[in-house]
């Protein structure tokens, strides 16, 4: 499975110089949020961002800053399903691409201005498209849909109920959707805006339609990137990654935790030590999970603390926002008493007065368990 991002909108309706996908939300570019959350599905091979000419270096340069994998970018064409089709083309065309990507039975396209896609709708289109042939996102439509006459007065309306919005993502089998824009008219090319239509006109494919969720709205006009950021502020206060080490005491603590959290937020479980650079945990904070809860049996475990801070710096994420380190630690002795010495505290007080200043604020429990 592969996914094609068409990116090259000018953005006039958002007014500004900037085009909207690149515009920032919370200090990161709109692009790169709709990169991530298909970066974020492992069994998404490859992810290709179609840019007009003029963007194609700033777009290089986000997923440079942002540490993007998996990523070709794509030059545009002038309209829509011109760029989708130069899309699909680097799989088919050698000549229009330096390096050749290995075609995927099923291609995902998915705007780059629709930022919160999560995988389970985007692993449903895509189960749908492998049986039909092609697949797409609907919602209820919000509004009536009404046609005016010649004179401007009202001609007719749609019943709403019987209509559905397009959204995205949309999935096809890829020989389905790239013989259909091999087929299609430069009218299609220049006027069409809707992929599922040039399925069912030219390969008579008719599209399975998957009930979407209210998350998959497009920024189109300024007041979108407001709302852009008031979900990404509440998310980011949904979200906790507890991480504990491989030893069996831990581990039950790194499930129980996890376990009575997961109905209240969002949680990612862990069992590693941060300092091993593990890509799982790369992810998670590349994808601006903004609460940590790391479970250790060191009394003072500054040394761990002090690389996942590093890890966050590196990381790019821009920490608009407090980051919170719970470092836990877990008193497994057979002592009925415990304590932790003044110079453990001390250090630890010191530690957080510091990484206060880059917005990560650091708390330290001390918990006897049997």
């Amino acid at each position: 499975v592969s996914a094609v991002l068409p990116a090259g909108g000018s953005g006039e309706r958002l007014g500004g110089a900037t085009p909207k996908q690149f515009c920032a939300v919370q200090g990161r570019p709109l692009v790169s949020y709709a990169v991530r959350a298909m970066e974020r599905i492992s069994w998404i091979s490859d992810i290709i961002v179609v840019v007009s000419p003029e963007n194609i270096e700033t777009m290089k340069t986000i997923i440079e800053k942002y540490g993007h994998r998996r990523v070709t970018v794509v030059e545009g064409g002038i309209t829509r399903h011109r760029s989708i089709f130069n899309g699909l083309k680097v799989f088919a065309e050698k000549e229009f691409s330096s390096h050749l990507l290995q075609k995927p039975e099923v291609v995902i396209i998915h705007d780059a201005v629709r930022p919160f896609v999560e995988e389970d709708i985007v692993s449903k289109v895509v189960m749908a498209a492998k049986e039909h042939g092609a697949a797409g996102a609907i919602r209820p439509l919000v509004s009536t849909v009404i046609a005016s006459a010649a004179d401007g007065c009202l001609d007719h309306s749609l019943e709403r109920a019987r209509y559905r919005a397009s959204e995205m993502p949309q999935a096809f089998l890829f020989d389905i959707i790239y013989e259909a824009y091999q087929q299609c008219t430069d009218y299609d090319l220049d006027y069409g805006t809707e992929c599922l239509h040039l399925a069912l006109k030219y390969c008579k494919t008719n599209a399975k339609l998957v009930e979407g969720t209210t998350d998959l709205w497009k920024v189109t006009y300024k007041r979108d990137l407001y709302a852009a950021e008031s979900i990404i502020k509440d998310n980011l206060s949904q979200r906790v990654c507890v991480i504990t080490k491989g030893k069996e005491s831990l581990a039950q603590v790194g499930f129980l935790l996890p376990e009575s959290l997961k109905n209240q937020i969002k949680v990612e479980a862990i069992s590693v030590s941060p300092s091993k650079n593990d890509s799982h945990l790369q992810n998670i904070i590349s994808g601006q999970c903004y609460n940590f809860v790391c479970v250790n049996d060191k009394r003072c475990a500054i040394q761990e603390i002090q690389e996942l801070v590093d890890m966050l710096e590196k990381s790019n994420t821009p920490l608009l926002y407090p980051v919170v380190l719970i470092s836990v630690h877990l008193d497994i002795s057979e002592n009925n008493s415990f304590s932790i010495g003044m110079e453990d505290i001390t250090t630890i007080k010191k530690f957080a007065r510091e990484t206060k200043k880059k917005n990560i604020l650091v708390y330290g429990l001390l918990i006897q368990y049997k």
